[in-house]
């Protein structure tokens, strides 16, 4: 088919666009990123934009130096693989049962679980239920709460709904019961929405921190954003503290080639870069898993 000069036009506004969005979209982190390998003294005198005008390690290097980033770092680590499988795996199971046509007290169940989305017992109740489970200062209590997802389990019932009624009638000719034919069979076949939504997942448990700030008072288990928080907050009161201490003493000495920005930046670009180096494993998985876990036919 030829295209007119109306559709050039179009396509070349789209483009136009959808380019614009992506400058935007993108600058502000790469900026980011070239202010943390930038010398502290050279941001500060502006026009530090696409490139760093002096490259250095030093703001690295003092971020570093706090031992409970690397703790923490670990600790985020373990959170966002433990709570995306375990989350994954409940919600599945949860999401299989409800898509089962006769299961008694479907529509019950599912009233109760949308009604979840929008209402909540609160803070206070929740810390206390918290700590009534005995989970306070626990690893667990960054888990445990967010085991099921309502939003994914809608999801991946979608998605079984959407399944041939062959599968599930070979398997229970094979002799399978319903794990048998969850893991063996429904599973296996799921990988887009699987995929999709533990990206998803991964990304709220690495960006967390919110709870970890109200039930963990151990500094051994804050995970990688409370503590980048605590820089920030430390930086700033450290800026408006008229007192000087032993390590604001060291802090100055070192302020020619660091500042509180650089120091910012470059502990921001610790806690973000992780993450963002897992989309392009799942990116192939990602608008297929959306579409087949959230549309039905």
């Amino acid at each position: 088919m030829k295209r007119s000069l109306e559709d050039n036009i179009i396509d070349i506004v789209v483009y136009a666009i959808l380019l614009l969005l992506a400058i935007v979209t993108l600058y502000p982190f790469w900026n980011s990123l070239v202010i943390s390998f930038n010398a502290g003294n050279d941001t500060a005198a502006g026009g530090v934009t696409i490139w760093p005008r002096e490259f250095t390690l030093e703001n690295y290097k003092y971020v570093f130096k706090d031992a409970r980033l690397v703790n923490a770092f670990w600790i985020t680590v373990a959170r966002t693989v433990m709570g995306t499988v375990l989350s994954i795996l409940f919600t599945a199971m949860f999401a299989y049962a409800m898509s089962r046509r006769g299961l008694i007290g479907k529509k019950f169940y599912m009233i109760l679980c949308v009604i979840t989305m929008y209402f909540s017992g609160g803070l206070i109740p929740s810390y206390l239920l918290i700590k009534d489970l005995q989970l306070m200062n626990t690893f667990w209590v960054m888990v445990i709460p967010g085991l099921i997802s309502v939003w994914n389990m809608i999801i991946f019932r979608t998605f079984f709904l959407g399944l041939p009624d062959g599968l599930e009638e070979s398997a229970r000719i094979d002799g399978c019961n319903h794990i048998n034919t969850f893991f063996r069979i429904v599973l296996p076949v799921s990988g887009p929405v699987i995929a999709t939504l533990s990206l998803f997942t991964a990304v709220g448990h690495w960006n967390s921190w919110f709870d970890a700030s109200i039930y963990i008072s151990n500094q051994k288990l804050l995970p990688l954003q409370v503590i980048l928080n605590q820089t920030i907050q430390s930086i700033l009161s450290f800026e408006s503290s008229t007192v000087i201490s032993a390590t604001k003493q060291e802090f100055l000495q070192n302020a020619q080639s660091v500042t509180h920005k650089s120091i910012v930046m470059a502990t921001t670009m610790v806690a973000t870069i992780p993450i963002v180096m897992v989309y392009p494993f799942v990116q192939k998985y990602f608008v297929k898993g959306v579409l087949v876990g959230s549309l039905k036919e």
